[in-house]
């Protein structure tokens, strides 16, 4: 028997996910990126763009519709040549779903200290603070910690209310 998965298996439908499942698998496959790009047309003169992203190879992308269903937000589209791309950009999408699903259901892995710089970076931009220079200067520096791939400490627990 070849160490390949069976074409049974490849094709089958998603199972319905469960929540720590998807903890899982956003710990070790997921990212919290956030973008600033010049754009004139801003009052900041930047643009801050937002993004919760899975990838897998295009052999996987039944996971990647899956967490689509599970989120009920987002879109899936091609990454880059066999990579696919489960992907949250809408403001709304990721402050009123994804925000509230990593926190009440926390990270494992030093990656949560990523998700609560997104978190803050969202929250800077509910308030507007990326319509101003000095909230773009707060949000760089916020971003610029995340994603690097350095040691860190680790979060504090997960705040209770």
């Amino acid at each position: 028997m070849s160490g390949e998965p069976s074409e049974t298996l490849c094709s089958a439908p998603p199972v319905n996910l469960e929540a720590q499942w998807v903890v899982g698998f956003v710990d070790g496959e997921g990212c919290f990126f956030i973008g600033i790009n010049p754009h004139p047309d801003m009052s900041s003169g930047y643009q801050v763009l937002p993004e919760f992203t899975v990838v897998q190879h295009q052999r996987d992308v039944q996971l990647l519709y899956a967490l689509k269903k599970f989120f009920g937000c987002g879109v899936v589209r091609t990454n880059h040549a066999e990579r696919m791309a489960f992907r949250v950009r809408r403001l709304e999408h990721l402050s009123t779903i994804i925000v509230p699903f990593f926190e009440k259901h926390p990270l494992k892995s030093k990656k949560r200290v990523d998700f609560l710089s997104f978190r803050k970076v969202l929250r800077c931009m509910e308030q507007g603070e990326h319509l101003k220079a000095e909230g773009i200067d707060k949000i760089r520096a916020i971003a610029s910690r995340m994603n690097t791939g350095r040691e860190r400490e680790s979060p504090s627990p997960p705040e209770t209310e």
